[in-house]
């Protein structure tokens, strides 16, 4: 077998150095199921009985970097929610949910809006926010969960629902009802809460315990709540009192992604991709009416106070108008020329707000069908929020804009001019009257704007594994180290496939980690055994304090600086007492300012998932942890890997009177370089033939005569000269660098999965000693 050094087999590992910048680490762990990439990708559904078995797999660790001001969305925003201050400073309050899996509160004031809170426990996008009672906020997220949270604390979650089996598209509540709360989703399951009697306290039967049955046709998910907040830890517990199911409307068979109620709670409306708006009693669940006459998806809804009238915004470009009495559509509105996704009516419900795929925001008066667009945008309008003199423009940009109004008379706009009459038909015959003029603007420029920030929409991992190559919705290119979580270089606006091109090694390296950019951020999935399987030399990683044969495994690496901050408080939790590996802690001493920025997401040893910032985990959170991960950080153990050794065959090039002394198969590890190799045959050379066989070995290219018993003297050397032959290894007849790897000669050389032929030969050449 192949002889190696001691220190090239030692597995030793570094702690990881998360430099300082500000960055923002979000670790997600949850079961390795594909949720897909697009924005309401279905991954399971309410009548799905299957009784399959499969062997579960082990739970994901993802941490999802960004190097940008963390008190701003970094995608785009789904969901507006605002609150008027009764207060003397006149400040109201503006909450907004966003793609990036997090919500946070505005102080909005006449010309500025500073965020005072993020409130994190979801862990995928949130799609949908509202506000109930005096300071509750609910909001819905693609992580199939309705979360509550205290919308004047600093990002306090007081409880999770989890009755959902998909996402959670929409959410509506009650004006006049604090209690009343009503969730849909894809799995076309639709449920009003009533939360005073979800979040009633409960004592715990069964600490251990986050679910329980109590369900439809036999049973779902009870609901789990966990209290989240920076003085205290953990809290899993059943957060229902026994007996508790909310109310359940039953008849969607398909995704739902509207609902609306009127202010008393009694009565919800729901549409989705039935291209129907059905109604019904919130307070039994029962259907009263179902309403036909969209050709396609509704994606928007509202109730007048009263419950009478109902307004319906669809994938169709139409609005309609319905009397609930009449049980039929009194009006259509073909004011777009693209998808409705969003609609807000006056106080009155003589007007209404309405934007869409079509990126314009329009006016119209629905008694007599006058429509004026008020502005247009970059990027589509997912949501309105009314807000006195202004409207909240959310968009899938990170951004929010206010734009003006006339919140008192509305009517006033149209006397500004360019109002056109909506029709009832289709887009092109509404708008037939204009004889092709298009509409202009009433308002160019927003009143405020709650600036977001760029996120990424593209990235590549690069060959060196450690390196992503990312480019964001701005046109900014940036080169991220994985194993320390920050950006190493930004390029500014530079062609994204010039510079992975420009960037490109020839080197193999095993795939330990996968990316993606969902959340506007990169998120970076680590799954066990597979993460573990990648180690490169110290001097690879340019780490000075080790040996540079010494092997580092980069999975661990990354694990030990990202839990440093947790390890450190473990160490304060529990003492001195070190470490199953001799260590008291891992990781250099972090930046405790940079840390705020940092959160985890873990799916606990219960399976609900959990999310916090890294600053208030305790140090006692073992069981909400993987065990591999905890096996990797408590006790320096990896799980068992796959064989990471490259077998290859050492011979003699054709014609080379060069011979070693080992023969047969060789085994190595498959990140050792070419000059290891060098070395060995150095080493294990032995020459068989005469000097003069040596010269024409070489090609003949002795540069002085030979002559006599080949000594220095008879060869013509000066002392300070030596003859010393230089080993080239070669592969499939091309020369191999020295820097190369096995594995790497393997991939790119060899090209075939047998065990790789190395061939040997020398070339000589003179070494010139200093003379002192």
């Amino acid at each position: 077998m192949f002889s190696l050094p001691s220190s090239l087999t030692s597995q030793t590992f570094v702690n990881s150095q998360f430099q300082d910048q500000r960055i923002s680490l979000l670790i997600l762990l949850r079961i390795d199921l594909d949720f897909g990439n697009s924005a309401m990708h279905r991954v399971g559904s309410a009548g799905n009985t299957s009784n399959s078995v499969r062997a579960r797999k082990e739970k994901r660790l993802t941490y999802v970097l960004t190097d940008a001001d963390d008190t701003k969305h970094c995608a785009g925003v789904n969901s507006l929610a605002l609150r008027k201050s009764s207060a003397p400073d006149n400040c109201s309050y503006l909450f907004t949910g966003s793609r990036d899996g997090r919500l946070k509160r505005w102080e909005v004031s006449e010309n500025s809006a500073t965020c005072s809170a993020t409130f994190e426990s979801h862990v995928d996008w949130v799609n949908d926010a509202v506000l109930v009672g005096e300071n509750t906020l609910v909001s819905c997220s693609s992580d199939t969960t309705v979360k509550t949270w205290d919308c004047f604390s600093d990002g306090t979650c007081t409880g999770t629902f989890r009755q959902h089996t998909d996402y959670v598209t929409c959410l509506a509540s009650a004006e006049r009802n604090g209690n009343i709360v009503a969730s849909g989703g894809l799995g076309g399951e639709v449920f009003i809460w009533d939360l005073e009697g979800a979040l009633a306290p409960l004592t715990k039967s069964n600490e251990g315990d986050d679910d329980c049955s109590n369900g439809i046709n036999g049973s779902f998910p009870v609901t789990s709540l966990r209290t989240i907040s920076s003085s205290n830890s953990i809290s899993s517990h059943t957060n229902q009192p026994q007996g508790y199911v909310p109310v359940v409307a039953k008849g969607h068979k398909e995704s739902v992604y509207a609902l609306a109620m009127n202010d008393s709670g009694t009565l919800l409306v729901s549409g989705g991709t039935e291209k129907a708006v059905r109604v019904w009693d919130s307070r039994t669940g029962s259907k009263t009416m179902k309403l036909r006459g969209h050709t396609d998806n509704v994606r928007a809804l509202l109730l007048d106070p009263t419950g009478r009238f109902c307004l319906s915004g669809s994938s169709d470009s139409m609005i309609r108008l319905w009397d609930l009495g009449q049980q039929r559509c009194v009006h259509s509105y073909a004011v777009h020329m693209d998808s409705v996704w969003a609609l807000a009516s006056t106080p009155s419900f003589s007007h209404v707000y309405s934007g869409g795929r079509d990126l314009s925001l329009y006016l119209t008066d629905l008694a007599t069908r006058e429509s004026i667009l008020l502005c247009t945008r970059e990027h589509p309008i997912q949501k309105l929020a009314l807000h006195d003199d202004g409207i909240w423009v959310a968009t899938t940009d990170s951004s929010v804009h206010r734009w003006p109004i006339e919140d008192h008379n509305p009517q006033q706009v149209f006397q500004r001019g360019g109002s056109f009459l909506a029709g009832n038909l289709s887009f092109s015959r509404a708008r037939a009257s204009l004889e092709g003029s298009i509409p202009v603007p009433v308002y160019r420029e927003p009143t405020l704007t709650v600036e977001g920030i760029p996120g990424i929409v593209q990235h590549e991992i690069l060959n060196n594994r450690r390196h992503v190559l990312t480019k964001d919705n701005g046109g900014s290119v940036k080169l991220w180290e994985i194993t320390k979580g920050v950006v190493i270089q930004d390029y500014g606006q530079v062609s994204f496939e010039k510079k992975k091109e420009e960037l490109f090694e020839m080197v193999s390296i095993p795939a330990w980690f996968t990316v993606d950019s969902r959340l506007g951020s990169l998120s970076v999935h680590l799954d066990t055994p597979q993460c573990f399987s990648t180690e490169l030399y110290a001097i690879d990683l340019n780490i000075t304090e080790k040996a540079e044969d010494d092997k580092i495994n980069l999975a661990r690496e990354t694990l030990k600086g990202l839990l440093a901050h947790w390890l450190a408080k473990k160490k304060v939790k529990y003492g001195t007492q070190p470490l199953a590996n001799g260590e008291v802690t891992s990781g250099r001493d972090r930046d405790r300012d940079r840390d705020r920025d940092i959160s985890v997401i873990t799916e606990g040893s219960q399976g609900g998932q959990w999310r916090r910032k890294i600053t208030e985990l305790d140090g006692v959170e073992d069981e909400e942890f993987p065990w591999w991960v905890l096996d990797c950080v408590l006790h320096n153990r990896l799980p068992p890997r796959e064989n990471t050794k490259c077998s290859f065959y050492l011979q003699p090039y054709e014609g080379s009177a060069l011979q070693i002394l080992t023969q047969g198969k060789l085994s190595a590890p498959r990140i050792l370089r070419i000059h290891k190799v060098v070395n060995y045959v150095v080493e294990k050379m032995v020459v068989e033939k005469p000097l003069d066989s040596l010269i024409n070995d070489a090609g003949g290219q002795l540069p002085l005569p030979f002559v006599g018993d080949g000594s220095f003297k008879s060869m013509g050397l000066k002392p300070w000269q030596k003859l010393k032959p230089s080993v080239e290894i070669l592969c499939n007849n091309q020369v191999l660098n020295p820097e190369m790897s096995l594995a790497t000669v393997r991939t790119y050389i060899w090209k075939k999965t047998e065990d790789l032929p190395l061939h040997t030969r020398t070339r000589w050449c003179y070494i010139i000693y200093p003379i002192i």
